[in-house]
């Protein structure tokens, strides 16, 4: 932290600040997008707070108009990260027959996502370490929202009965990883064979069908 950032963080905020207009939403957004992609490339602890609000072209002031420091920012961040990519999801999955093909929609609309946005791997990686709170606060709120779709599909007959809450464990992380590996890693297979392929998987398992 420079000179001037510990300046201004002696009569920061506390916490976060919601902005009451909408140019002060605006310019929250774009503070938290900065942050996003320093934190991304440079790593969150060699991103600097004046890092962030020169890739956002704002003042310092202003980041300390909503966020109290650089860990505030980050959990912020995070949350809405979360908030993001669960609106995406649900926004793609909507019009889905049953709870396999709302799997394999969400499962394709999480890879693109991920590659439109390569730095959240590393952004969830880096806030375990600055506050793990959070971090199991963002799967946590996955795993809930996710328990109660699988609940509903097993009560309407669309899956077999059992244990939703290990369901919902074992799917985020296949998803976690697939996403990792072919939208992170490399894109050596075309996605409608993974989704093809996932889509198998999810409807008849890896058992022989034979046996």
């Amino acid at each position: 932290m420079t000179a001037n950032e510990q300046g201004a963080g002696e009569t920061a905020i506390q916490g976060p600040r919601k902005p009451k207009t909408a140019r002060g939403k605006k310019t929250r957004a774009k503070i938290l997008r900065a942050a996003e992609e320093c934190f991304g490339t440079l790593g969150y602890h060699q991103a600097g707070i004046t890092d962030i609000t020169r890739y956002a072209g704002v003042a310092l002031g202003s980041f300390y108009s909503y966020f109290s420091g650089k860990e505030d920012a980050m959990r912020e961040l995070v949350r809405e990260m979360g908030h993001n990519l669960r609106a995406h999801l649900a926004q793609n999955v909507a019009g889905a027959t049953d709870r396999v093909d709302a799997e394999v929609r969400g499962l394709r609309a999480f890879l693109e996502y991920i590659r439109d946005h390569p730095w959240m791997y590393r952004i969830l990686q880096e806030v375990q370490f600055v506050d793990e709170a959070v971090y199991r606060e963002y799967y946590d709120t996955f795993s809930e929202h996710y328990a109660r779709l699988l609940s509903e599909a097993t009560q309407a007959g669309e899956l077999r009965p059992g244990n939703n809450q290990v369901r919902n464990w074992a799917l985020m992380g296949m998803g976690h990883f697939l996403g990792m590996r072919f939208a992170l890693w490399d894109e050596d297979v075309p996605m409608d064979e993974i989704i093809k392929t996932m889509d198998d998987l999810l409807r008849h398992g890896l058992a022989r069908s034979d046996q």
